[in-house]
């Protein structure tokens, strides 16, 4: 007896979804927190917990976007010097911030240190929150405004402060490139800023078409 082809597409639609996650479904996410795994011990007692990644700590030098933007650093593999380029950028931003702290006059409480609170508010001020995408309505192309997934909004906002530092002049390092990019866009200013605005911008102009996004 052959089977039809909704049964056929049924199956293979199953196949697909499983394949896709070496865990089933009702598998939870591990919890790296010691806190929240003592809170939760009880209710997670008799249920499948998926195992942690390899980078995943509960150290206080952990940091899941911190980690993020390392890998998108990362080319063939070596994730040594990956992590060797982020923290000689970061010992770049910490030498900057600091001699400017000595050097001013006025109020010093508002120039930050941390470089890894740099690099977040560097992030949360390049982050756009639409692009333009374009779909075809009676043989013309519009440009459609459409809001970005929380998840995309930080690989754009990451992916840009790279491309700036990778293009600017091969004769300085990376390390100090990427460090000035992260402390102009910590502060509202630079060319990702400016990509992120023109990008918001466009959008802007563009809203009449918005409605082409659902019909």
């Amino acid at each position: 007896m052959s089977l039809t082809c909704a049964t056929r597409s049924f199956l293979s639609t199953i196949k697909c979804v499983r394949l896709m996650s070496v865990y089933p479904q009702h598998f939870v996410d591990p919890i790296i927190n010691k806190s929240l795994q003592k809170e939760k011990a009880h209710e997670l007692s008799h249920i499948p917990i998926k195992p942690a990644l390899n980078v995943s700590t509960d150290s206080i030098f952990y940091g899941e976007l911190k980690q993020k933007f390392t890998n998108y650093i990362l080319k063939e593999g070596n994730s040594a010097l990956a992590r060797e380029l982020l923290t000689k950028t970061f010992e770049i931003i910490k030498r900057t911030q600091i001699e400017r702290l000595h050097l001013a006059k006025g109020d010093k409480g508002s120039i930050i240190t941390d470089a890894e609170t740099l690099l977040i508010n560097a992030i949360e001020n390049t982050r756009p929150l639409l692009h333009l995408s374009a779909i075809k309505r009676g043989g013309v192309k519009y440009q459609v405004p459409i809001p970005l997934t929380e998840k995309k909004s930080y690989f754009l906002a990451m992916k840009w402060i790279l491309e700036a530092a990778r293009e600017k002049e091969r004769k300085v390092s990376l390390p100090e490139k990427l460090a000035w990019e992260i402390l102009d866009a910590a502060c509202g200013q630079g060319r990702v800023v400016k990509r992120k605005d023109d990008l918001h911008r466009l959008c802007e102009s563009n809203r009449a078409y918005a409605h082409y996004r659902w019909s």
